[in-house]
């Protein structure tokens, strides 16, 4: 008899586990299902001259919330959710420069397309709304840029999971229950460590020579005509700084005018008598730190013998105009003959040249213009720009708003004409005279597609120096590229000087979970004690009696205490 009670027990508590496994495991698909994981982007953090910018924290745990709030809201708690469509630069300004007390900020960007352009407007008749984006993108990015934020900041792009979790936060909030850990709600956490500081961040300039042609008997040595452009960015998040136009039209027609004028040099006949110079710097929205660097390693004798040189910033979006910025006087022969050439090929091909002469202080750490540093060093330089004033510090530099949608492939193509006939014109002594060298249709002609794959792969590829090593695809990817169209190509590394100082953790994994308020626990609580109770009793019940069951919960009586 008391073999068969066992058996029963035994039964019955093998069927009362499954059952408690069974309601584990639908629990555990259930919260499965309500959590979500997306890349999100930093904002970048940097110290200049020790003074503290960007975001100081990575670390993300709180409940998501949206906009408006009520006066007066703790949000220190709090991780906003906006949609760039919907960014409120009033209350981010006062969260900033107030260093009022925030728990996060997610920034949501348009949904990225495959060539690295968002899918904002593109219709022709949207142009303005389009302007206005960039304009409100630019603006947001100085501000965060400018700014010490002491709460994390990132950005994401929109995709279906995270427009459906915006939804029901905007609704949740419309209602009034915000998410709490009283309401429940969506809960963003991301797992990240401090950041540390980037000990000895690098810059690589890549140079490459296309020697002209020596007479017979002629030992002196050639005039060099450089033409230069700088490739790297800056920017609010450096994973997202891709600068297709600032400086990725200016790298494409570098490379682009490389390719057209290795064909003619690669013959004796039409090779010219000067020596050609191409330079991919790094540091540029740092003062121009590399240019610097690679300027101070050239011997006196080659510095001497550098013509002019041509550096190329932001020409990639421009439509009638394009601007010379010189350090030198417009009146200087020098200066004048080349902005004389320059003017007549632009003239032929229907758009104008401006030129702006700006004085450098040599006082004055900032360098507005990659050309400034070589006037420093008394060499004869332009920067060619559609820009018509020098960009603050850290501005114009390949940021958010500067995607592959804003670059125009046309203005590039008419950039690299317009230099390469000029330098044609001037290296082979037919200045004023109206003739095509790369004219369409020949063997010389300007390659559309060449500078359409180009700015597709610049728009798909970060270069914030400081992230990029000695050995990074990219640097040799360029090296490899200018070691297609020129001789003798070398590395330069140099380490930013220390004004600037970087930390790591750029990108990061965002888990969204949906979770239950603490109501919710309570009752949950409740009926698994409930149910915990019921199966202690049942137990007790079946295998010792309800006697032995009752006997647990009465009073045991008191011992009477003897005395001696």
């Amino acid at each position: 008899m008391a073999t068969r009670k066992e058996g029963q027990v035994e039964v019955l508590q093998t069927l009362y586990s499954m059952l408690a496994l069974v309601f584990v495991l639908v629990a555990c698909v259930e919260l499965g299902d309500a959590a979500t994981v997306v890349d999100v982007y930093r904002l970048i953090q940097y110290d200049l001259a020790g003074v503290p910018f960007g975001s100081r924290l990575a670390a993300l745990n709180h409940h998501a919330g949206s906009l408006p709030f009520t006066p007066g809201t703790d949000l220190s708690r709090t991780v906003i959710i906006m949609p760039i469509r919907e960014v409120n630069i009033t209350f981010l300004r006062e969260y900033t420069t107030n260093k009022k007390h925030l728990g996060g900020l997610l920034l949501l960007l348009p949904r990225a397309s495959s060539d690295g352009s968002t899918e904002e407007t593109k219709d022709a008749d949207e142009v303005p709304v389009v302007g206005l984006f960039r304009n409100v993108l630019a603006e947001l990015e100085q501000l965060l840029v400018h700014a010490t934020v002491p709460y994390p900041v990132y950005f994401a792009f929109e995709d279906p999971s995270l427009d459906a979790v915006l939804a029901d936060v905007k609704k949740n909030d419309a209602l009034g229950q915000p998410a709490t850990a009283t309401t429940g709600g969506y809960k963003f956490v991301v797992p990240s460590p401090e950041p540390k500081k980037i000990s000895s961040p690098m810059m690589t300039n890549i140079q490459g020579w296309l020697p002209g042609l020596k007479g017979e008997g002629d030992s002196n040595q050639l005039p060099t005509i450089a033409i230069v452009a700088s490739y790297d960015t800056f920017g609010a998040a450096p994973a997202l700084s891709v600068g297709s136009d600032s400086n990725g039209s200016g790298i494409v027609t570098l490379l682009e005018i490389a390719r057209l004028f290795t064909r003619l040099y690669s013959n004796p006949k039409t090779r010219g008598r000067y020596n050609l110079l191409f330079g991919l710097t790094s540091g540029g929205p740092y003062n121009y730190n590399g240019t610097l660097k690679w300027l101070r390693s050239f011997d006196q004798r080659l510095r001497e013998s550098i013509d002019y040189a041509i550096c190329l910033n932001s020409i990639g979006s421009w439509s009638d105009d394009l601007w010379l910025h010189v350090s030198k006087p417009p009146e200087n022969a020098y200066i004048k003959q080349v902005y004389e050439s320059l003017s007549n090929v632009a003239e032929e091909l229907g758009f104008r040249i401006n030129i702006k002469h700006k004085k450098i202080n040599i006082s004055n750490p900032r360098v507005a213009w990659e050309h400034e540093q070589f006037s420093r060093l008394r060499v004869t330089a332009a920067t060619l720009s559609e820009l018509s004033s020098a960009p603050e510090l850290l501005e114009n530099a390949g940021g958010l708003a500067d995607s592959r949608r804003f670059v125009d492939e046309s203005a590039v193509v008419r950039s690299v004409k317009l230099v390469a006939e000029s330098l044609a014109r001037h290296i082979y002594g037919q200045q004023g005279k109206n003739i095509q060298v790369f004219a369409d249709g020949s063997s010389l002609a300007v390659n559309p597609s060449y500078i359409r794959l180009w700015l597709d792969l610049l728009s798909r590829t970060p270069r914030v120096a400081p992230f990029l090593s000695k050995n990074d695809p990219f640097v040799s990817a360029l090296k490899k590229e200018l070691a297609e169209h020129t001789v003798e190509v070398s590395v330069q590394h140099e380490v930013l000087d220390g004004m600037f100082t970087f930390y790591d953790l750029t990108k990061a994994k965002l888990n969204i979970y949906q979770v239950a308020s603490v109501t919710f626990d309570l009752l949950l609580l409740l009926v698994l004690g409930s149910y915990l109770i019921l199966l202690f009793s049942f137990l007790v019940i079946t295998t010792r009696g309800l006697d032995d069951l009752i006997s647990i919960f009465r009073r045991p009586p008191s011992r009477k205490v003897k005395t001696a």
